[in-house]
């Protein structure tokens, strides 16, 4: 069985406190969700926020000595080492963290979330432009529905750019537009997409279906879409990639390896506001342990590189958060194949451990504080003074 989520009165009984101050979102006299507050005067103008899915324990992360680069951020950074998590499943519990309230959804279930995401409070709050929101995924087609919700007054027009790596970025793909479009020949300073005829011109547009980009609504703003100057970035951003070495990564953990490099290159090319990304391969845990491990290991390489291209431009470096945080664990003891399922109601399941670090954080910190997986969105909006209408608070002891 799994733990349910909180119920009403557990959750009123925990906000009361907060009531009385004015501190829970939702309540009386409380600016509605996505509505902008007079934040304290913060550094941060960026944040990352990566979901490391799949279910992984901090017994095989923190404690174990296979992640010295999560290490490294967590040195420099806050610690909170028991993040209460619900076993929802896989999809829910990472829908959940990005909305910031329970949500639960069946495990196969491809429905996008009830409430609105991380992405469209931001765009919509702090009036953010499509470019300046992304969202970089293994490419399960559950996992493209994290961009944006079915909630009234947000959706599609105020959701992320997606990308999902490893639909778009493989060797076979690479190989057909190459031989189609002559990308290959293009310079890194090329500045325009190269006159194509009509056969190419279909395999091209077969490519950006890849790229799932907000799109306009009837009765809202064009604004809230992708400019011409942006969808053109999009392209030349997609064939830069196809130039690397991104459509070469395979083996264990290849979905998610390809999702972090592409979040690099994003990050790089157009120094959003916000940059998600989702992970899942260290599911492979139910059949097998050494794979799990092996896909931890890849994941921490991968998410150093990210971690140290930001820590080289000082701009970047001065300006940027970044959040490392799994949905749930797994459980305590192997199953029959010597794999680990998530099930057991254990400590390792229902315990997580998150990792922040940024310019307005503490530094070299564990907080102990109770604290919620769902805490972590009304977190991001709060750096950039937007209140979230949710049932997580602002992660306690965070800023310095």
């Amino acid at each position: 069985m799994t733990r349910p989520p909180l119920s009403r009165r557990d959750f009123l009984r925990s906000g009361a406190l907060f009531a009385g101050a004015g501190l829970l979102p939702g309540m009386a006299g409380l600016p509605a969700a996505g509505t902008l507050f007079a934040p304290a005067k913060r550094k941060t103008k960026r944040a990352i926020v990566v979901v490391f899915g799949g279910g992984v324990r901090t017994r095989e992360t923190l404690e174990s000595g296979n992640t010295p680069n999560l290490d490294r951020i967590a040195a420099e950074g806050v610690v909170y080492p028991k993040v209460s998590a619900q076993n929802i499943g896989h999809y829910g519990a990472a829908v959940s963290i990005l909305t910031g309230s329970y949500e639960v959804y069946g495990i196969r279930e491809n429905a996008r979330p009830n409430l609105p995401t991380v992405f469209e409070s931001l765009r919509k709050g702090a009036d953010l432009g499509a470019s300046d929101v992304w969202l970089s995924t293994a490419g399960s087609d559950q996992e493209s529905n994290y961009a944006y919700s079915t909630a009234r007054g947000y959706g599609a027009p105020y959701g992320a750019n997606l990308i999902g790596g490893d639909g778009v970025f493989n060797d076979e793909f690479k190989q057909l537009i190459s031989a189609k479009t002559g990308f290959d020949r293009l310079g890194p300073g090329d500045k325009g997409i190269p006159r194509l005829d009509p056969e190419a011109e279909s395999t091209l547009a077969a490519m950006r279906g890849g790229v799932r980009t907000p799109l306009s609504v009837a009765g809202e703003g064009a604004g809230s879409i992708n400019d011409p100057e942006s969808a053109a970035r999009v392209e030349r951003y997609i064939l830069q990639e196809l130039r690397g070495a991104t459509a070469a990564i395979t083996g264990v953990g290849a979905s998610d390896a390809k999702a972090i490099q592409v979040a690099r290159t994003l990050f790089s090319v157009f120094r959003p506001k916000v940059l998600g990304v989702t992970l899942r391969d260290a599911d492979v845990a139910h059949g097998s342990y050494n794979d799990y491990v092996t896909v931890i290991k890849r994941n921490d390489e991968e998410l150093g590189k990210l971690f140290d291209e930001i820590k080289r431009d000082p701009e970047l470096a001065e300006s940027t958060a970044f959040f490392v945080m799994p949905e749930f664990g797994r459980d305590r003891d192997f199953n029959a194949r010597r794999g680990l399922d998530h099930g057991d109601e254990s400590p390792e399941l229902h315990e997580v451990a998150l990792v922040a670090w940024g310019p307005d954080f503490h530094t070299g910190r564990v907080q102990r504080s109770e604290v919620q997986t769902i805490d972590l969105a009304p977190t991001v909006l709060d750096l950039f003074g937007v209140r979230a209408k949710s049932s997580g608070a602002v992660l306690r002891g965070l800023y310095s």
